[in-house]
């Protein structure tokens, strides 16, 4: 039977094969999307983007300041709520939230 820290080792490195997996997916999607946005001539506007004068990209939907920051740069308020996937995953790896405060 395994140890607990040899079982640690094994969740965090599934969780970064998960995260490449993830990235290499979305990678692959993206390009996907333009490829076929420029065979159709589609531009943001036409998909109901906001474009440049809209919100920001990844910009948060909590008007209260970011406390934590993830390993991707994510933001978090840390309020009420559902913890976001990177907090959830990296609590599941066995840190503490407390090493991403800003």
């Amino acid at each position: 039977m395994a140890t607990y820290s040899e079982l640690m080792a094994q969740a965090q490195s599934l969780i970064a094969q998960a995260e490449q997996a993830r990235k290499d997916e979305l990678s692959a999607a993206v390009a996907d999307i333009k490829a076929k946005m420029k065979q159709f001539g589609i531009t943001v506007a036409d998909l109901g983007g906001a474009g440049v004068s809209g919100k920001k990209a990844g910009k948060s939907k909590s008007s209260a300041p970011a406390k934590y920051r993830g390993p991707n740069g994510e933001l978090w308020a840390g309020g009420p709520g559902r913890k976001p996937e990177w907090v959830r995953a990296v609590l599941a790896s066995g840190k503490s939230i407390e090493e991403f405060l800003i």
